[in-house]
């Protein structure tokens, strides 16, 4: 570079300002004969090289180093959607739900929604069938409308309903002690209708024996005295239970088909008909095994039909019950050993099933068997003649 003569001075020149190392290499430095002849630099040093008085940073230290908040409280005190708003007490929000060493609240357990596999819906047209490809559901209170093997005419139903309604169930009876003494030996008679078709009589103290004729119509055959009596027996007067009890044994002679019924009446009860089919009665029948209670229909599945040579014996317990009732539980024995039980006030139909009055203790109770076509039977009240020996332990 050159200088004018009036630029020239006594001090030394000025040395040229520095350049980058980077630049120096990637840039030529231009040559006189490039300079123009009439530039001149700018007076005074070059910026690098001022002298200290002519510039100073601003006075105190560096920002980084000093600072303070401006005058006043915080802005959230000077705001005046928030004046006079304190902040809630507590810990902050992310210490009390879920912050690190929380007690407050802890995720449920298992990994988020977002992580668990899908689960199959239930399929429950699969899962349950067509119901109306289904057979319909047992009847398990109501009973047969007619009997699988024999049944009375329509017109001896009607009969026999119009016969209960004329003859009302007797009141209990007073019991002579002599009447007592047979009832717990077993001294009980048999009686049996005037158009009785057949043969009955006594064997021995307490046994009888009788055949019916070969298409015998519909009889039955009851006791005297009663097994039960309410004036001796009712747990009301003893406050302890009353079992009553007797066999029929089948004899072979029969037809293979037993046409023989057990059970017990409330006087008095039409003759004409089989116990278990008018009010006051219940009864097992031989030929189907059903259990009949005021039943003129086709009673309930309870046993299967009786045998020849087979010994049946039909019980009642008559007991005292929790409360101020009476419990009356019914069971069948079949050669000695106890085969079925019910219990009277068991549930049944409202519909179907007809009321139970006469045989829940408040009346006098006699054994009645019913008998039709050709059978021969014996009847034992004794009980050491018994083959059921269950009876011990019901002794008074």
């Amino acid at each position: 570079m050159c200088f004018t003569s009036s630029d020239r001075t006594d001090d030394p020149p000025p040395r040229p300002a520095r350049v980058l190392e980077q630049q120096a290499t990637s840039m030529p430095t231009p040559s006189k004969a490039s300079m123009p002849q009439n530039f001149a630099p700018p007076a005074g040093p070059p910026p690098s090289h001022r002298a200290g008085d002519e510039y100073a940073p601003p006075s105190g230290p560096p920002p980084s180093h000093d600072y303070a908040p401006p005058a006043g409280p915080p802005p959230t005190k000077n705001n005046p959607f928030f004046d006079g708003v304190a902040p809630p007490s507590g810990p902050p929000p992310s210490q009390r739900y879920g912050g690190q060493g929380s007690s407050d609240f802890a995720p449920p357990p298992g990994p988020p929604p977002s992580q668990e596999k899908e689960t199959k819906k239930h399929d429950w047209e699969t899962a349950v069938p067509d119901t109306s490809l289904l057979p319909p559901p047992p009847s398990f209170f109501s009973g047969f409308d007619r009997s699988p093997t024999n049944n009375a005419p329509e017109h001896e139903a009607r009969e026999g309903e119009d016969w209960c309604r004329r003859f009302p169930l007797s009141n209990p009876l007073p019991v002579a002690p002599a009447e007592l003494d047979a009832m717990n030996s077993g001294n009980i008679n048999m009686f049996a209708p005037p158009f009785y078709r057949g043969t009955l009589g006594l064997q021995a103290i307490g046994v009888w024996r009788g055949k019916t004729e070969s298409k015998a119509r519909d009889t039955c055959l009851a006791t005297y005295p009663p097994l039960y009596s309410v004036t001796a027996h009712s747990p009301f007067a003893t406050h302890r239970a009353k079992t009553i009890y007797y066999e029929v044994r089948i004899l072979e002679d029969s037809r293979h088909e037993v046409s023989l019924a057990l059970g017990y009446v409330a006087p008095p009860y039409p003759p004409f008909r089989l116990p278990g089919w008018h009010r006051g009665s219940l009864a097992v029948h031989g030929d189907d095994g059903h259990k009949y209670i005021n039943d003129r229909w086709g009673g309930k599945e309870f046993t299967h039909a009786f045998r020849r040579g087979e010994t049946l014996g039909l019980g009642m317990e008559i007991a005292p019950a929790p409360g101020t009732g009476i419990s009356v539980q019914i069971f069948l024995t079949r050669d000695g050993v106890e085969n079925n039980r019910w219990d009277l006030h068991e549930e049944t139909d409202k519909v179907q099933d007809l009321p139970v009055t006469g045989l829940e203790g408040f009346h006098d109770i006699c054994a009645a068997i019913g008998v039709f076509d050709a059978v021969s039977f014996e009847i034992v009240f004794v009980p050491e003649k018994w083959r059921w020996q269950g009876w011990r332990a019901h002794q008074d």
